[in-house]
């Protein structure tokens, strides 16, 4: 069975980690092993968009875990409605899956010896951080890790994020948005030379006209169905490559943008 076939029938948990995080699992119903994900949620917290991604991953074909990175912010209901804001640090974050991980290790649907780890937004540099000190199979980052903060050295990042991207042992795939207003294409496309001049493999896609956080089909004036189903499609191509050997043994650079000739960021607006 392919990661790229679709499966109807899904089994969903909510369950709790060894160290107290509760997190939401989703796997294929009628038995086997399948490859897995653990998805980070973006800075809302674990709330329904996250939980339907989760579900969209495991009809393709993962079994999927979806923590709570956040769980221990005080007002969860804050925090979910978007007022709150919760500050995971780099070693917080290996910590964390460090705990996922081997709550995934003992579920009978879930393959660990492939893993893939997915930030999106506030997470997005989590799955370099991650793959920086844990064999996983591939990183995906959704909008997110290529920011000018993200660049920053504090004591959120002890590390800086080239430190960090030199010791990515994986493929990492990207996809951004042309009309995000916290990343630019600059920023893109200095994550990316970071990630060449450190000879990693990758596969990025900038979509035009998509802002910050267009996956995001709970939020309206965000979402961009055309490109999401897009970005969608490019991520499990990718990851359907990785799991086929098809990135073994080889530095492989795959850069795929749409972009206006009138780009201008700085007209780039926050979309709700």
């Amino acid at each position: 069975m392919t990661i790229a076939a679709r499966h109807i029938d899904i089994t969903t948990e909510d369950i709790t980690c060894a160290n107290g995080m509760p997190a939401f699992l989703a796997y294929p119903t009628g038995g086997g092993k399948f490859p897995t994900v653990v998805l980070m949620h973006e800075r809302y917290g674990l709330v329904k968009h996250t939980k339907d991604q989760a579900m969209r991953c495991a009809r393709d074909g993962f079994t999927v875990l979806a923590p709570n990175f956040f769980y221990k912010h005080p007002d969860q209901k804050s925090l979910n409605a978007g007022d709150g804001r919760y500050d995971m640090t780099d070693p917080e974050s290996n910590e964390l899956m460090r705990a996922a991980l081997a709550t995934l290790k003992t579920h009978k649907a879930a393959d660990p010896s492939k893993v893939v780890v997915m930030g999106y937004c506030q997470t997005g540099r989590h799955p370099l951080v991650v793959a920086a000190e844990t064999p996983i199979t591939a990183a995906v980052v959704w909008y997110g890790a290529a920011s000018t903060r993200e660049w920053a050295v504090n004591k959120l990042q002890p590390k800086a994020l080239e430190e960090i991207i030199a010791a990515v042992n994986c493929p990492v795939f990207g996809a951004f948005g042309e009309g995000d207003h916290i990343i630019s294409l600059d920023d893109v496309l200095r994550f990316r030379n970071c990630l060449e001049a450190n000879k990693k493999s990758y596969d990025i896609h900038i979509y035009r006209g998509a802002p910050h956080g267009w996956l995001n089909d709970t939020m309206p004036g965000r979402y961009r169905k055309t490109e999401a189903e897009a970005g969608w499609a490019a991520q499990q191509r990718f990851l359907t490559d990785v799991f086929g050997g098809r990135w073994d043994g080889v530095v492989r650079w795959q850069f795929a943008s749409d972009s206006g000739k009138d780009y201008d960021f700085s007209k780039n607006v926050r979309m709700e």
